[in-house]
């Protein structure tokens, strides 16, 4: 099916949902349930534990027992409580990542307390659809110590469903920043993935919103597909994605092409996709790829083919480059539980 098409329903007993962009599987959100304390988005009240000298942060003691790191310690003192959101997924074993800068999320807007101000995506280019939208957005702050987003869903919106949205919210972060007083509590949970995908996947607008009890078969062999290290790409070619205890590790095979471009041809088809995989998969942290071997000259080709891939990805990236022996590392946020994880795969 051509466009883009989002399925709700359920895979192996967790609410999901999928995306799908011309017939591929390009997002997919699945519920973590019992799998971690608290999800990536939840707000939190903690209180400081340690403070980490030398490193810039501060051990976080969390509702129920459970520890969260904060980078930023910058005011914090031992047993002063703090609200903080969780950024991200944890290893077993360690301490939950948490950022102080707290942002309450809608699907025309983002609620950022204590960085005042009102700022317009720049993806909206018309000039007096940003004005009417600052404009908008000022007076529903009215002056209170909060900032505001306008994204880019905002653009076609009817002004009333913005300005509704926009009122809930703040009065949300408000009374979110001023409930900072008492034991560690979670004040606002992850939403479900209906709900994010409502949010976050509203533009470009999907041309099918379909909701099941159990995901269609389609999906659901591309979702199972995805738990197999193999990827399949153009002429034969195909790459190994192996999480390890340490990195995600990628290795890329040319098959059966022994032509003078097949190396190139395949690392720019795995480049293309990386994304999308590492997303699927819920793969994140220190990634190593070996590619196919290529010439010192033809890396530069490659380069610009990861950081054109990597640019409108939402989780931050950071692209560092060869190594000596050949190597490409990079990182990225873990955002996500591993998806064999999430289906009982090991």
């Amino acid at each position: 099916m051509k466009g883009r098409q989002v399925a709700l329903g359920h895979v192996s007993g967790r609410e999901a949902a999928a995306m799908l962009v011309d017939g591929q599987l390009e997002d997919l959100l699945i519920d973590p349930a019992d799998l971690t304390a608290f999800a990536p988005g939840a707000i939190l009240r903690g209180r400081v534990n340690r403070l980490m000298k030398g490193q810039g942060g501060v051990f976080v003691t969390l509702p129920d027992g459970a520890s969260g790191y904060l980078r930023d310690r910058s005011g914090l003192r031992e047993g002063q409580p703090v609200l903080a959101q969780v950024a991200g997924v944890a290893e077993p074993g360690k301490a939950i990542p948490l950022s102080a800068r707290l942002l309450i999320r809608g699907r025309y807007c983002i609620v950022t307390p204590g960085v005042p101000g009102v700022n317009v995506s720049r993806a909206i280019r018309d000039p007096d659809r940003r004005a009417a939208l600052q404009a908008l957005g000022e007076d529903a702050l009215a002056g209170r110590d909060l900032g505001l987003i306008l994204r880019s869903a905002a653009d076609h919106a009817d002004d009333s469903d913005i300005a509704e949205e926009l009122a809930e919210n703040i009065d949300l972060a408000a009374a979110i920043a001023a409930d900072i007083e008492g034991e560690p509590e979670l004040l606002l949970d992850a939403p479900p993935p209906a709900e994010t995908a409502w949010r976050d996947w509203a533009e470009p607008a999907p041309d099918v919103v379909e909701e099941f009890d159990e995901l269609p078969d389609d999906i659901l062999d591309a979702i199972h597909a995805l738990l197999s290290p193999r990827v399949a790409l153009p002429g034969g070619a195909f790459a190994v994605i192996e999480p390890t205890s340490a990195l995600v590790a990628v290795d890329v095979n040319t098959g059966p092409d022994t032509s003078p471009a097949a190396a190139l041809k395949a690392n720019i088809a795995l480049a293309r996709d990386l994304p999308r995989q590492l997303r699927l998969r819920g793969l994140g942290g220190q990634i190593v790829i070996d590619f196919a071997p290529i010439s010192k000259r033809e890396r530069g080709t490659l380069d610009q083919e990861l950081k054109k891939a990597f640019r409108s990805e939402g989780a931050d990236a950071v692209l560092t480059g060869w190594t000596a022996m050949g190597l490409f590392e990079m990182s990225r946020k873990r955002d996500r539980i591993p998806l064999t994880l999430l289906l009982g795969e090991t």
